[in-house]
């Protein structure tokens, strides 16, 4: 990725967080950005190519960042690195995530078709991680993977904002070790 789409891209995020999507500019972004307003549209051709492209950008980051979990040993142990990746990834990109957290529930959402690809490879990842957990029998039965797979992912995106947002004193450890309670009632 180039610098110059690298900082359209933390300028949309820097903007977003505080006045959302919807209410940003073209010359705004360019403003944020320390570029001409021309830079936005050779680039992307659009706000819209721009937010695509950063949705897309940031949701590619997170879901790399799961996977890195994937070939742990003990998948009880892999899941609970993929719960502290998560936490960790959206308090570094909390503009991204409220972004995230907003368009993706947003129903008819301007973003739901770009959405809803990047939702499912991540929930993806999750759901294989808790098939690890199922198939060394540490799932209770009965339990529909696919169902807590959406479950996790959404609980980490409100849990971890909460976190950033409402209780910003709290450590990382400490979340963390609160939705692994929740998780470890499900993980035997």
């Amino acid at each position: 990725m180039t610098t110059t789409k690298q900082r359209l891209f933390e300028a949309t995020l820097k903007l977003a967080s505080d006045r959302g999507l919807a209410e940003l500019t073209v010359d705004d972004i360019a403003a944020e950005a320390g570029v001409a307003k021309g830079t936005v549209y050779y680039n992307f051709g659009s706000k819209d190519g721009l937010i695509d492209a950063l949705l897309r950008y940031g949701v590619g980051l997170l879901a790399e960042r799961l996977r890195e979990h994937a070939d742990e040993p003990d998948p009880v142990a892999g899941l609970e690195a993929l719960v502290d990746t998560g936490l960790a990834f959206i308090a570094e990109y909390r503009g991204f995530s409220q972004i995230l957290v907003s368009e993706m529930w947003r129903t008819p959402g301007r973003w739901h078709e770009t959405l809803r690809p990047l939702r499912e490879e991540v929930v993806s990842i999750v759901k294989d991680q808790l098939q690890r957990v199922a198939d060394a029998g540490r799932l209770p039965e009965g339990v529909q993977v696919s169902t807590a797979a959406a479950g996790l992912f959404g609980t980490l995106l409100v849990v971890a904002l909460d976190w950033q947002v409402f209780q910003p004193t709290r450590t990382r450890a400490d979340v963390r070790d609160s939705v692994l309670l929740l998780l470890r009632g499900l993980a035997r």
